[in-house]
């Protein structure tokens, strides 16, 4: 996901994610929903592991067709509950027809597109959430022995 360019060159699907997941986690947890099922599906929402860029990548429309793709990918790593699968499966709505069930998912699919215009308006860069969203710093990245 951290090769995989979003909005904008300088935002990756990866810091997308986070960025949606965090974002979602506040908001449901200042309103009494669930917050952890609200930030899973918004870090799994983006999970299609391709280039969207390139059309050979992918079969069908992005738009409409990567959330099936993330939700296949999602299940296919953990186990997730209604609520979560709603999430990633919709989080495209309006330009997917199926409306979320859950107030989460309107959260998420919301957040979704407030980070998207955060990135894409540069407000991401101005308020380094890069630097405040990345897990590890490059420079003290963890390997793991094999």
């Amino acid at each position: 996901m951290e090769q995989i360019a979003q909005h904008v060159k300088d935002a990756n699907c990866f810091q997308h994610s986070i960025f949606v997941a965090y974002l979602s986690f506040i908001i449901c947890k200042k309103m009494g929903l669930d917050a952890v099922s609200a930030a899973r599906g918004g870090l799994l929402h983006d999970l299609y592991l391709y280039d969207w860029r390139k059309r050979e990548s992918h079969e069908g429309n992005h738009m409409t067709m990567h959330p099936v793709t993330a939700l296949c990918n999602a299940m296919r790593l953990t186990s997730l509950n209604d609520t979560e699968k709603d999430i990633i499966v919709k989080h495209m709505w309006p330009l997917t027809l199926y409306l979320p069930r859950y107030k989460e998912s309107f959260i998420v699919s919301s957040a979704d597109k407030l980070c998207a215009l955060a990135e894409i308006f540069r407000v991401y860069r101005w308020m380094k959430v890069d630097q405040h969203l990345d897990l590890l710093p490059k420079e003290h990245a963890i390997s793991c022995p094999a």
